[in-house]
């Protein structure tokens, strides 16, 4: 057949799902850089009025600050494998810690499901199949995961003729 491939193991759909980081190295070097610079005037002037509690404090905010944003980019570091052939359906999702699991179904027995929100879009998408289910995308925001969602199901739907 003309248009058609022969192999059925080729992929159909093929993704690669991370999370977004509105902030990248440089923004964070210059965040870090003006609240360590403004800490430092900050804190000579409380050290300078004898109120050194606040210094401390506020460099805490500092050292928390810093630690919110270091989990953020250790969490970032996930993401998820989603690879679609006419026999099969593997996702393939990868923790930050870099411990991966693999889920694998069949295309014609998987079900796609999208549940939706009125202002929000959609707020999570699950396969599932032979009493098994798993969550895909969860760390999206609401455009990506519409993007995704139209797109795997056009896949699946593809995958199933």
């Amino acid at each position: 057949m003309i248009g058609t491939n022969p192999n059925p193991d080729a992929p159909i759909f093929d993704a690669l799902l991370t999370p977004h980081r509105s902030l990248g190295r440089t923004g964070f070097l210059i965040l870090m850089g003006a609240m360590l610079a403004a800490w430092a005037v900050v804190g000579a002037v409380t050290l300078a009025h004898g109120q050194w509690p606040v210094a401390g404090f506020f460099g805490l905010d500092v050292v928390a600050l810093y630690a919110a944003f270091r989990w953020t980019y250790y969490t970032g570091r996930a993401r998820e494998e989603v690879t679609l052939s006419r026999t099969r359906l593997a996702i393939r999702q990868i923790a930050p810690s870099g411990k991966a699991r693999e889920h694998h179904f069949n295309p014609f027995w998987t079900r796609f499901r999208v549940e939706r929100h009125p202002e929000i879009g959609v707020t999570a998408m699950t396969v599932s199949g032979h009493g098994r289910r798993v969550g895909v995308g969860g760390f999206l925001n609401p455009g990506d995961r519409e993007s995704f969602s139209a797109a795997f199901q056009l896949a699946l739907a593809q995958a199933r003729r």
